[in-house]
């Protein structure tokens, strides 16, 4: 008994040592840190001075130091560390965190490498634009470059990308939204920390909260947010308004923060025709009850009654035709140039529902009625009608011509084409017109 209560003291005494040494070269490292960078790079040191990471004593050796054998480590005064800062490595401290950003859409983004829409940033621009342009959003594919100081090859880096492939296997950037080096909070609670990405022709979420009572309300109470409260739950801590982080990400009194940011998505927005996602009657929930913090249920329930409506719309009105019709063209394989976005129908139908589309959906999701209509189902509707269809007609295929024909003359949706005006001002006066979109509707 005597000989392992020995040993065990000596397994503790040893255990100690060890880790006096590993601590006592983290400490000094990361004090070396700060003599050099003080002077050298002061706005970055200050950023972090005024952190939570520094007032937790975690110093830049607690992220940025590595492992001999990491593939972008390199020595820097003695000791091993890496520019890179990943959702691995602030998972040694934020653990919950790490595994639901890994697990979300976002971490995901940096998939669109692989896709149609880096395909035609390659070919109609050019690699400098997919890198400056696509690969800052959804995030590039970091390369090593033994040749270079850092290890990392210039072409990918810098990059912060939302879903950055990592040269140690994670996926995506915290500082995306913590911006480096203060990783605030307050800032990522704020709209504009997702306004980066998230704005312009194809995917306007800035700019319909902008328009919509929920960025009206924010602008004109920015100052009774507490976006500097440690906890910061909806109804609790603030009530003025609600941010992009509010609705997708942030706590409730039912439900704890998360940094998974599909929990709350019950449509999928992006695609051609929108579908509900997986799960989608759970993820409602989820989005109701952060609605529920200030608005009654009838309030939130009308609100996606009216949304889904216009989805539908949407997809049964315009996309499905359009899908339909050039998959014929293709099938039938009718266009004059063989290469993807070589036609121009092919950029007619690609904006309809990738920007006009995806503004109308958007704008309903988040209640900015500009954006829904003009910015978006009056602009489908132009393309669809008087762009799309004729180039679809150009190409003088009988079955195709006949296929338009019904659909224009015969569907109530789009039969008002060849009505008169003053026929379809009764119609709607009547309740008519009203009457064919009523299976839009549903409970």
């Amino acid at each position: 008994m005597k000989k392992i209560t020995l040993f065990s003291i000596l397994l503790i005494f040893a255990f100690f040592c060890a880790n006096s040494v590993a601590f006592g070269i983290q400490e000094e490292s990361g004090s070396k840190c700060f003599a050099c960078h003080e002077k050298i790079t002061p706005g970055l040191f200050n950023q972090w001075a005024g952190s939570k990471h520094a007032e937790n004593d975690v110093t830049c050796f607690d992220c940025h130091g590595a492992e001999e054998n990491d593939p972008d480590a390199f020595l820097h005064n003695k000791v091993y560390v890496a520019t890179l800062v990943t959702p691995k490595d602030c998972g040694n401290c934020h653990d919950t965190e790490s595994v639901e950003v890994s697990n979300s859409y976002h971490a995901t983004a940096g998939e669109i490498l692989d896709s149609n829409d880096a395909y035609l940033a390659y070919v109609a621009g050019g690699s400098p634009a997919v890198i400056t342009g696509c690969e800052s959003c959804h995030g590039a594919k970091v390369k090593i470059d033994p040749e270079s100081p850092n290890k990392l090859a210039a072409e990918t880096w810098p990059n912060s990308g939302i879903g950055r492939q990592n040269p140690d296997g994670s996926k995506g950037s915290c500082s995306a939204c913590h911006s480096r080096h203060a990783f605030s909070k307050a800032q990522a609670r704020q709209p504009e920390a997702c306004s980066k990405c998230h704005l312009g022709p194809d995917h306007p979420q800035k700019e319909v909260y902008e328009e919509s009572k929920h960025g009206n309300v924010y602008y004109t109470n920015i100052d009774r947010m507490n976006l500097n409260a440690e906890n910061w739950v909806v109804g609790v801590d603030y009530a003025a308004a609600p941010t992009c982080a509010t609705c997708h990400m942030s706590a409730t009194q039912k439900q704890a923060l998360t940094h998974d940011v599909g929990q709350r998505i019950s449509w999928t927005l992006r695609p051609i025709i929108s579908k509900k996602k997986e799960d989608w009657e759970k993820k409602r929930s989820n989005m109701l009850n952060v609605c529920g913090a200030c608005h009654g249920k009838r309030f939130a329930k009308n609100h996606y009654y009216q949304f889904d409506a216009l989805v539908t719309l949407y997809n049964e009105k315009f996309a499905k035709p359009a899908s339909e019709i050039i998959g014929m063209l293709r099938n039938k394989k009718l266009f004059k140039n063989p290469a993807s976005f070589s036609n121009k129908i092919e950029w007619t139908f690609w904006e309809l529902w990738h920007h006009e589309g995806r503004r109308a959906r958007h704008g309903a999701a988040m209640m900015g009625p500009d954006y829904t209509w003009w910015h978006g189902m009056y602009e489908v509707a132009q393309h669809f009608y008087f762009k799309f269809i004729p180039e679809a007609l150009q190409y003088n295929d009988p079955g195709i011509n006949a296929h338009i024909e019904n659909l224009l003359q015969t569907d109530p949706m789009h039969s008002w084409l060849s009505q008169s005006t003053e026929d379809l001002k009764k119609a709607i006066r009547s309740g008519k017109i009203q009457e064919i979109y009523k299976k839009m509707f549903k409970k």
